[in-house]
């Protein structure tokens, strides 16, 4: 992951209705979840909710597939992974003492 790719995940995930899209749809997993089911479930209309999809699309933090008539949406964890790896590149790579202190942080998988 890249700046501007971490910065686009970071700006769609920076307001509150989509962070709680992000995080209902990753309650479903791959299976994912109707747009209308999110919907309902957060209260929103529909176009509203359309509106945050597409940033969460653009991030590549969602992914959709058409069945039937419905739009399904699934979080994609990948780049939330990513995204977490990317902030963890560096850590605590300055100083041996901090080298030190983070080695249980980074032998942990994100």
């Amino acid at each position: 992951m890249d700046f501007n790719n971490a910065t686009q995940a970071f700006a769609a995930l920076s307001q509150e209705t989509r962070l709680k899209v992000y995080k209902i749809l990753m309650e479903y997993g791959s299976t994912g979840l109707a747009a209308g089911a999110i919907s309902d479930q957060l209260g929103i209309p529909h176009n509203t909710l359309s509106f945050h999809l597409s940033h969460l699309s653009q991030a590549g933090l969602v992914s959709s597939r058409k069945e039937g008539r419905k739009v399904i949406y699934a979080a994609n964890g990948q780049t939330v992974e990513s995204l977490i790896l990317f902030l963890r590149e560096n850590c605590c790579s300055a100083s041996q003492e901090a080298n030190e202190q983070c080695s249980p942080i980074l032998k942990e998988k994100p």
